[in-house]
């Protein structure tokens, strides 16, 4: 773990020292192209439900607590694509691909993909004050880790409630799946999801950000369900050649926690923007 937290830390670091230059030379070579508003930009990803195509890579190291000696690695891959329904409507795709690295007995690993999380969000198109969004979200056993196999299909229903003032941008979302179908016995998935988030945006690009995800596993024994983290984190959006992206490090601690889960996480982020043309928000 140590070797992998080590490399991915190094990566992201050469990645955001690099960008401002490699943003420069790409303004000498293409003089005509507009700059991208960083800041604009960080606080429109801030946002879960908005128009911004978004392909985030989340590195999660685990340890500590129930884990002890051992480690948990989880890699999401959560791409967020907007579709405009009508001139008053958008629709929100929200994927969460989750590649896990589990221990096993006697030294051994547990390797694969996890259960599928697929989230909608149907948003107005014109948002007020207060940004919103709400629609179904399913829970695919797609699972190849042992670990991590629960042979669920599941569904149920997620909202996301944002307000933007001034360098702030803060809400929460909020997901429940109920078990459909099982075919794999125990686990099932019956999991409660809140994910309250509060960033302050200052300089170009940079945020602090507070974005716990804290989970209820109704399936587990009672007093054994709740995970809650507490932690901080800071990001910066910028550009390296020519790409929007944002690089982020956060760390949380767990207050509550089932007593096999882990006690830590150190979470790394890579996300990809693709935000519409200038001139083309619908």
């Amino acid at each position: 773990m140590t070797t992998t937290v080590r490399e991915a830390l190094g990566t992201l670091t050469v990645l955001g020292v690099l960008a401002p230059t490699a943003a420069g030379q790409t303004a000498q070579t293409a003089p005509a192209a507009a700059p991208h508003d960083v800041t604009a930009l960080a606080k429109e990803t801030q946002n879960p439900v908005g128009n911004v195509i978004s392909v985030p890579f989340q590195f999660n190291f685990n340890g500590g607590g129930g884990l002890e000696d051992e480690s948990l690695f989880t890699l999401n891959v959560q791409p967020v694509i907007p579709f405009k329904l009508t001139d008053g409507w958008n629709l929100i795709a929200r994927t969460i691909i989750p590649i896990s690295s589990a221990p096993g007995p006697d030294g051994s690993r547990y390797s694969g993909v996890g259960d599928i999380n697929q989230q909608f969000f149907f948003t107005p198109a014109k948002p007020g004050a207060i940004i919103w969004g709400a629609g179904p979200v399913l829970s695919l056993p797609t699972s190849t880790a042992v670990p991590t196999t629960t042979g669920t299909w599941g569904a149920g229903l997620g909202a996301v409630v944002v307000k933007m003032t001034g360098p702030f941008v803060l809400g929460g979302l909020v997901t429940q799946v109920w078990p459909m179908a099982d075919t794999g016995g125990e686990p099932e998935v019956d999991l409660f999801t809140l994910q309250p988030f509060l960033n302050f945006n200052f300089g170009p690009g940079y945020a602090l950000g507070f974005a716990p995800v804290i989970t209820a596993n109704w399936d587990g024994a009672p007093g054994d369900r709740w995970t809650v983290p507490l932690g901080i984190g800071l990001s910066r959006t910028t550009v390296f050649n020519g790409r929007p992206m944002s690089l982020a490090a956060q760390y949380y601690h767990n207050l509550e926690r089932p007593d096999a889960g882990p006690g830590n996480q150190l979470r790394l982020v890579m996300t990809l923007l693709f935000p519409p043309a200038r001139g083309h928000r619908d």
